[in-house]
């Protein structure tokens, strides 16, 4: 039977925020300000790298990358998160719920790319350091950063147009934003075709989740086996990706478990914070974790705002070395 042609595509979705609506303006003040130190602190990373011919290797321009696509994922979720917050009604359009799926769906697959790049890289630096210069040459570094966002691209725009050829019988999101399933799970028919190509696209996140590990194992192994200062500089540069890889994936995976299997009992606040975490924590903490980790970035971020500072710190360094 086929479903009634009213419920098709309705023009506006309802989204859920529950209590959060009761304080509205002051959840929004909180989302305004961590966007704006999203923007102010993936920018600043960004620039720096941009501007300063030192930093014009691999490892920073896969952390400008990993940078630019918090960016993206940000802007992909706070201003539709403010807006709705900030209204009387908590709605979105159809058509702003598919790009919203889009943005955010392929800013979760452009991170696991970029981050599985930065493990390849880190891994030809630190197994095969000899042959590193004539292996990730500029040409294979942007391959590398290319493919971690066309794959993520072809496959969310086939999971979209997939999307929109259902008809939906309800209007109500139960999420505080737009993504797939949550629209998916709308639909008056049979969703097979989805569920497939959605677990197609979670097996090769897992896939590529599988290589970042191993990559990282055998660094490991190979830090095991060298001296105490290879073992420092190694773990140095490799500990704020693992970081960021863990912290990614377990909110990823949580969000997959709810997604898949609801826990009804467990409260709505808490769900809510939960599938945010990706979009609020990873992009903040990546800027922060690579700009005052890393010294040279550290370094360069002084030159921009305290020139004349840093220049008589260097100059200091300098002559305490002759």
């Amino acid at each position: 039977m086929m479903p009634n042609s009213t419920y098709s595509h309705p023009s506006v979705l309802e989204l859920s925020f529950g209590l959060l609506t009761a304080l509205k303006y002051l959840y929004g003040t909180i989302v305004l300000l961590l966007f704006l130190m999203i923007a102010v602190s993936s920018s600043t990373v960004i620039t720096t790298i941009a501007l300063h011919r030192t930093l014009h290797e691999p490892m920073y321009i896969f952390i400008a990358a990993l940078c630019i696509n918090g960016l993206y994922g940000s802007i992909c979720f706070f201003p539709a998160l403010f807006v709705n917050l900030v209204s009387q009604t908590q709605t979105i359009s159809y058509i702003g719920c598919l790009i919203q799926i889009f943005g955010i769906h392929t800013y979760i697959g452009g991170e696991i790319g970029v981050l599985a790049a930065m493990a390849f890289d880190r891994y030809l630096c630190i197994c095969n350091p000899l042959r590193y210069n004539s292996l990730m040459t500029f040409s294979t570094m942007f391959k590398l950063i290319g493919a971690a966002w066309l794959y993520i691209i072809i496959l969310i725009s086939i999971h979209v147009i997939l999307t929109i050829r259902l008809p939906l019988c309800s209007s109500v999101i139960q999420k505080i934003y737009c993504d797939n399933w949550s629209v998916v799970t709308l639909s008056c028919i049979d969703t097979t075709l989805n569920n497939i190509f959605g677990l197609l696209i979670t097996s090769v996140t897992v896939l590529l989740a599988g290589c970042i590990g191993i990559s990282y194992m055998k660094i490991l192994i190979v830090c095991m086996k060298s001296s105490k200062n290879v073992r420092a500089k190694a773990l140095q540069t490799c500990t704020p990706h693992l970081i960021s890889l863990n912290y990614f994936g377990a909110d990823i995976l949580c969000e997959i478990l709810l997604l898949r299997f609801p826990v009804n009992a467990m409260p709505y606040q808490l769900k809510i914070i939960i599938s945010v975490q990706a979009f609020v924590f990873a992009p903040l903490l990546n800027p922060l974790m690579y700009g005052l980790k890393m010294r040279e970035i550290r370094v360069k971020i002084g030159k921009i705002f305290y020139p004349k500072t840093i220049s008589q710190v260097e100059r200091h360094g300098k002559v305490q070395e002759q």
